[in-house]
């Protein structure tokens, strides 16, 4: 009985700290890659026209501009990639529910192999097998997580893809755009703000990926600056040449 409760407060601490973070959702990877590419992308749009030395109007413009059509084009794209993967999935599950309505002995045998290779008794595999295989639906999903590597529970959704990445790349790219419409006239207040919010999302991603939040702060920050200075200086050469 003491051996018990002792080893109850381990058993809470491990359930209560054992949890895993939302990998499948459709959400995480469209967010961040919307902010970051808004981000990177308004600025860098945004220093190559102030590069070729235009108007703040001009700038002002762009950035909007830049802004409205990347969250546009990166919500269509997020929809189409995603909904064209969940009709893939489908069209596969449907494949592997034809398979288990047309040869059932041939895919319970499937399964009981496969449990054999990862090291489980024949016999006990088949039995394991049998007993898994007696309700189609979840002999459909367990072959599609063996087989396929997928959750048919819990694909991502095209909605939830576009409109998160839709947010994430507008809320990326008014960052550069806000000193000028709050009255700043040159493009340094912009970069300002926009490496410092790069450096902050690197640093929130880094709260989901477990990577060190300098690290991953800093690695954001040094691509976005990058971009950035390369097109000032594209700006630069452009504008002396057509002007």
């Amino acid at each position: 009985m003491e051996i018990m409760d002792a080893a109850a407060p381990t058993h809470v601490a491990h359930r209560d700290n054992h949890t895993h973070r939302d990998v499948n959702g459709g959400w995480l990877r469209p967010a961040v890659f919307g902010a970051m590419d808004g981000l990177v992308s308004n600025l860098a749009l945004m220093t190559g026209v102030a590069g070729g030395a235009l108007s703040q109007q001009t700038i002002i413009i762009t950035g909007l501009a830049g802004l409205a059509a990347g969250a546009f084009s990166m919500a269509a794209g997020e929809y189409t990639s995603v909904a064209s993967q969940r009709e893939l999935v489908q069209a596969e599950l449907d494949v592997e529910r034809s398979e288990l309505r047309k040869h059932p002995a041939d895919e319970l045998d499937e399964l009981a192999a496969l449990y054999v290779s990862r090291g489980v008794e024949p016999a006990l595999a088949r039995r394991v097998a049998e007993q898994l295989s007696r309700d189609p639906e979840q002999a459909l999903e367990i072959h599609a997580r063996e087989e396929l590597g997928i959750d048919p529970s819990d694909l991502p959704s095209p909605t939830v893809a576009a409109l998160s990445s839709f947010g994430s790349f507008a809320l990326g790219a008014l960052l550069p755009v806000l000193p000028y419409l709050l009255g700043a006239s040159a493009i340094w207040p912009a970069v300002l703000v926009a490496l410092v919010g790069l450096f902050a999302c690197g640093a929130v991603v880094a709260r989901v990926t477990a990577r060190s939040w300098w690290f991953s702060g800093l690695r954001q920050l040094a691509l976005g600056g990058a971009a950035a200075g390369v097109t000032y200086v594209l700006g630069a050469l452009f504008g002396t040449v057509v002007g």
